[in-house]
């Protein structure tokens, strides 16, 4: 009985090898008749299948296939006559993909336990005088507004420089390779596909003039797939790094001040910003965040030491010499607080001139920003320095500004 089940199940495997075997050569002659949509329909279900007897044989039959499809349509290109680009490019990315899966099962040994490849000399050979148009047909999707079709193509030929296919051909100088994988990454980038994007930018890195574009890529990537903090943290992890690692570029700097700033975290944004002007004492921008994160903790001092040494490293920078002032008349208010007598709230002439003192230095740096911005565009100074000019009791100046702003006029 059990010697009829097992003859019984060999016949059946058999039936099925033969049945697989059948669409391949049923396939063939498809396509010799040219039909090759058909013959590559009749094909599919034995390309997986492990019945399947020459599996190298079957794939490289839909690399034919394939390869017809697109050299038809390339003609009707060259000639002029009207040609199908989706036809066009997918049937040669596809042939391409078949011939790799056809080199698979070519380099497997045979029943003899030897390996004789078939198909490899003739598949590359074809595929690397048709590699550029892996690219061109890219190109084309481009200018025809498909970009799911022009980031396949160029993603194709992107993979295609690797394929084992080619190991034993020379490969010509790849003049396009960055730019394709830069492009792709950019256009897989603004169409939301981060996956595909984060690929293409892993290659466009590796080449020293697409670098920089290519890690911000990355970094925008990743900061606009981070969901927890543990991915934010990551994402602030990696900016430190390029930063550390590349201190001139101002992108990372950029980045990280961007990062702090949506943080709304004042503490971290001061210590981050004390950092920076311990690594780089030159750097104007690191210590106007400082004093700006001093000042947000009304530490007047602090933050007046911060914005001076970022006036002195760009005299003209308007925001930073007016909140010096601003900082300065807030130190006088406070002191003067101090140094009132809290029972009668009055202040001794000592103490008084102390205020002033104070307010003076305010004086010079509110002044400063009036002629670098006379016509307020980019600080409003009028206000503090027209309540200063009153504390001082120096009226002239009152009239002026007055005149100035009508709106500050006292009643």
């Amino acid at each position: 009985m059990k010697k009829i089940m097992m003859m019984a199940m060999m016949a059946a495997a058999a039936t099925t090898a033969f049945a697989q075997d059948a669409l391949v050569k049923e396939a063939k002659k498809q396509f010799s008749a040219g039909e090759l949509d058909k013959a590559a329909a009749t094909l599919a279900p034995a390309l997986n299948s492990a019945e399947t007897t020459d599996k190298a044989a079957a794939w490289n039959l839909l690399n034919d296939i394939k390869y017809k499809a697109y050299t038809d349509e390339y003609q009707k290109l060259a000639l002029q006559q009207g040609y199908d680009v989706d036809r066009m490019v997918n049937a040669l990315i596809d042939g391409f993909n078949a011939a790799q899966e056809c080199e698979k099962y070519d380099v497997q040994p045979n029943a003899k336990g030897k390996v004789k490849i078939r198909f490899r000399k003739n598949n590359a050979t074809r595929y690397l005088s048709e590699r550029q148009w892996l690219y061109n047909g890219g190109v084309l999707q481009y200018q025809n507004k498909n970009m799911k079709g022009a980031i396949k193509a160029w993603g194709a030929y992107i993979e295609s420089s690797k394929s084992p296919l080619f190991q034993e051909m020379t490969m010509p100088q790849d003049t396009l390779l960055a730019d394709a994988a830069y492009n792709t990454a950019l256009l897989a980038y603004q169409e939301k596909d981060y996956e595909t994007a984060k690929k293409f930018a892993d290659v466009a890195v590796t080449f020293p003039d697409k670098e920089d574009d290519a890690m911000n890529m990355k970094l925008f990537i990743q900061k606009e797939t981070a969901q927890t903090k543990a991915d934010s943290l990551a994402y602030l992890a990696e900016l430190k790094k390029q930063h550390a690692a590349k201190p001139d570029k101002e992108q990372y700097f950029n980045l990280l001040q961007e990062y702090y700033s949506r943080a709304n975290d004042n503490e971290a944004m001061k210590a981050w910003a004390k950092e920076e002007t311990v690594i780089n004492a030159n750097n104007k921008m690191a210590w106007a965040l400082l004093g700006e994160a001093e000042m947000n903790e009304e530490h007047w001092d602090p933050a007046i030491e911060a914005f001076k040494k970022a006036a002195e490293l760009d005299p003209s920078w308007t925001p930073v010499v007016f909140n010096t002032g601003v900082c300065l008349n807030s130190k006088a208010i406070a002191l003067q607080d101090e140094l009132m007598d809290k029972k009668t709230m009055n202040i001794s002439k000592e103490n008084k001139e102390k205020v002033t003192q104070v307010l003076r230095q305010a004086q010079v740096y509110l002044e400063k920003t009036r002629e670098l911005d006379p016509n307020r565009e980019t600080t409003n100074w009028s206000y503090p320095l027209y309540r200063i000019y009153y504390a001082i009791g120096d009226k002239a100046k009152m009239a002026e500004l007055e005149a100035v702003d009508p709106s500050l006029k006292m009643d």
